[in-house]
């Protein structure tokens, strides 16, 4: 009989996502992964077959974890315009308050492989488009409320909206305080 497995796979991608996001893939050893989970190496391997599948699950968890945030952010009740003030604001705080200052993982991921791993970049625009989707039909929303005008494309304004976060998360790694994100966001809702 086989031995049983002595770790939870889910803390265990949990915890690994946690150690991408802070070093990076690149920077991420195997040796970090075992420490951080706890287990040898070969049960490493056994359970997930790979460093690189490992961190595929570790974004997998990162994308279904950040989306179901931002979509409950928008789905907060409101006025439109302040939902996505509220939401955009909060992206910011939480990044600023991150002592790591390690941003998003899908952003970081987009930036380390560029186009260089196919299945990382899979992975980071599904991330994207979720993120573009729910944005779009916060817009949609305000749009048949009356608060946003309805001759803009909203698929266009969830585009600007996906490429704010994107920016915001990239500024607050080296922002030294709120000022400069806080003017991005009023400046993006004020257009709308």
């Amino acid at each position: 009989m086989g031995r049983a497995k002595q770790f939870d796979p889910k803390v265990a991608v949990e915890r690994a996502m946690q150690v991408f996001w802070r070093k990076g893939y690149g920077g991420t050893t195997p040796q970090d992964l075992v420490d951080a989970l706890g287990i040898g190496k070969g049960s490493l391997y056994n359970a997930f077959g790979s460093k690189h599948r490992l961190f595929e699950a570790a974004l997998e968890c990162y994308r279904d974890k950040e989306t179901a945030t931002l979509v409950a952010m928008l789905e907060e009740p409101g006025p439109v315009k302040e939902r996505l003030r509220r939401t955009l604001t909060r992206l910011a705080e939480t990044d600023l308050a991150d002592p790591d200052h390690r941003g998003c993982l899908a952003v970081n991921t987009a930036a380390e492989f560029g186009r260089s791993d196919e299945s990382a970049v899979r992975l980071v625009r599904r991330m994207f488009d979720r993120t573009e989707d729910a944005f779009r039909a916060a817009i949609e929303e305000g749009q048949r409320s009356g608060e946003i005008v309805p001759d803009r494309d909203p698929r266009a304004i969830g585009s600007l909206l996906l490429n704010t976060v994107v920016g915001l998360r990239v500024l607050a790694r080296v922002a030294d305080g709120p000022e400069r994100l806080s003017l991005v966001i009023d400046g993006v809702i004020d257009t709308l």
